[in-house]
């Protein structure tokens, strides 16, 4: 079983930057793939970034890109999201979620972290 533990998150004034980390258990800890995800009150899980974990190839949403960056460190089992030039708007519950062979082939993901809270202020 895997589990992941997110840290980093707190408060934060508008265009200031946050580092969140996401820690695997485990030394068998080998994803196909691992992502970040938002969730604000009221509003819908949405996806923000993820990274494969053998070559490093990135995505993120429109909404983030060119703020925000991905990173992974394999030995560390761990994955990073550097967060910069925040925006009111970024505030959420931010989730890191694992995608293991065949989950992450199909598209899913198949563990989730319990979340750390970001708020953005004025």
């Amino acid at each position: 079983q895997v589990q992941l533990v997110e840290s980093g998150g707190g408060l934060v004034q508008a265009g200031g930057s946050l580092r969140l980390s996401c820690a695997a258990s485990g030394r068998t800890f080998s994803p196909y793939k691992m992502g970040w995800f938002r969730q604000a009150p009221g509003k819908e899980r949405e996806f923000v970034a993820e990274i494969r974990w053998s070559g490093g190839f990135t995505s993120y949403a429109d909404s983030v890109k060119g703020r925000f960056t991905i990173s992974r460190d394999n030995a560390k089992n761990t994955v990073y999201l550097q967060m910069n030039s925040l925006k009111l708007e970024d505030t959420a519950v931010y989730y890191c979620a694992a995608a293991t062979i065949p989950s992450g082939l199909a598209g899913k993901y198949d563990y989730w972290g319990q979340g750390t809270q970001v708020t953005v202020s004025s």
